[in-house]
This record gives structure tokens, sequence and C-alpha cells, in this order.
């Protein structure tokens, strides 16, 4: 009798069994050898416990990946930021407050035509006419008017009156100041009209008085009158 020949396993049951020896020892295999990766663990399975603290660097975290909702608020310190990186489109205007020192600049109403500064407060003024004109104020500031008139020929008046009777009132320079009463400047020329008043306060007009028949610069004004008061 002839022995009976045994029977080799066919190909699909070698890969079959191949297979179920992969996926049943696989996991172990790759724990014993220390060769896990990425593929052998399921998405969305690692949690934060499952990571060691202070563990994850950088170069563990995808380049533009971390954003504002993924950092805790008020968390971010100054130290945490660049030196020089921030610039004023980081900076919500609105929401910063006054600066200190800048308290003090709320006086000045215009810093080209600032009204007062430290207390002293500032008047320009323009008086152009013709001969014959009647008088117009072209000053009135810390108790001293000046009223100005263009008389025939071209003669230029000016009076200084002082609001409080008892100031001192004086004129310098090419300007000449009436002996009695009202003070009176009748000439033409640069000076310095100055009235202290009986409180400690004083105005200071710096002008220039000009008297010209065929007009004033260059118009048919013949009488002009400029300057400048400090009033304090």
């Amino acid at each position: 009798m002839k022995p009976r020949l045994r029977r080799l396993p066919s190909p699909a049951l070698v890969i079959a069994c191949v297979a179920l020896f992969v996926s049943l020892g696989g996991v172990s295999y790759g724990l014993a050898t220390g060769s896990i990766d990425s593929r052998e663990l399921k998405n969305n399975t690692i949690r934060s416990k499952d990571v060691r603290n202070n563990t994850l660097r950088t170069f563990d975290i995808r380049n533009n990946e971390v954003r504002g909702f993924d950092i805790r608020n008020s968390t971010i310190q100054g130290r945490d930021v660049a030196f020089d990186t921030l610039t004023g489109t980081d900076v919500s205007e609105a929401s910063l407050a006054k600066v200190p020192s800048a308290a003090t600049a709320d006086t000045a109403i215009s810093a080209g035509t600032a009204d007062s500064v430290g207390g002293v407060g500032l008047r320009r003024f323009n008086y152009a006419a013709e001969q014959g004109s009647g008088p117009v104020t072209v000053l009135d500031a810390g108790g001293l008017r000046l009223d100005a008139s263009c008389g025939a020929g071209g003669a230029l008046e000016v009076r200084a009156t002082p609001a409080d009777p008892n100031a001192e009132l004086s004129a310098s320079g090419d300007l000449q100041m009436a002996p009695l009463g009202t003070a009176l400047v009748n000439d033409a020329g640069a000076g310095v009209i100055a009235l202290a008043n009986p409180n400690g306060s004083v105005v200071t007009v710096q002008v220039l008085a000009v008297e010209q028949p065929n007009g004033v610069n260059g118009t048919s004004n013949d009488c002009g009158f400029f300057g400048i008061a400090e009033a304090g």
C-alpha cells in the first residue's frame, strides 16, 4: 500500500495566515522593537494626559499653526514679545489712555497759533486804512485798548487807553506819548508800548507804524499799524 502524500497549503491560505499574524502581532512586535509610529496610532486618540509635561518643543509644532484662540487670554506678557517688533498697527488707538504729561497740552488750542503759553496770551493785529478813516479798535487785551485812525495826508494816530486809570503806560523807540490824559502815539516807526496793571499783569506790544501817502505795501492804503501783543 503506497503512503498517502501530504497536501501542501495553497498560496491563498499562506497569505491569509500571514495577514492574521500581522494583525494580531504587529502592535506587539512594534512595542517590542520600539518602532511604533503614527501608522500604529488611531487618529484623534492621543490626549494631553498622554504627553509628558514640558516635553514638546517648538520643532514639534508646524510653523504658523498656533492661532489666537489656542492661547489663554491675558497670558502673553511683554517678555514674550521680541524687542522693537510691535508697531502702531498692532495697537488699538481707541484703547490708549492719555499720556499723563500730555494733559498740560490741552491748554494750547492749536500748536501753530496757541492762544496762551505759560499763562501769557498772544495777539496779532494788522491795520491798514486810507486817509480820512475814523478810529478803529485794533487791540483790546489785558486791560489795554489800542485805537487807530488815518488822518489827512496819511497821518497815523494811535491812542492807547488803559482800562485801569492807575495802570502805568509807556512807549519807546520811534513812538511818542502825549504828556497828559489818554496816551497818544502819533508818529511813524517801530517801537514798544508797555502797560503795567496794579494787579501785576503786564501787556507788551511790539509795533510798526507806517505813514505812506502813496499807499502801504503797494496798496491804496495810506496808514498802517502792525504788531504782536503779549498779555499775562
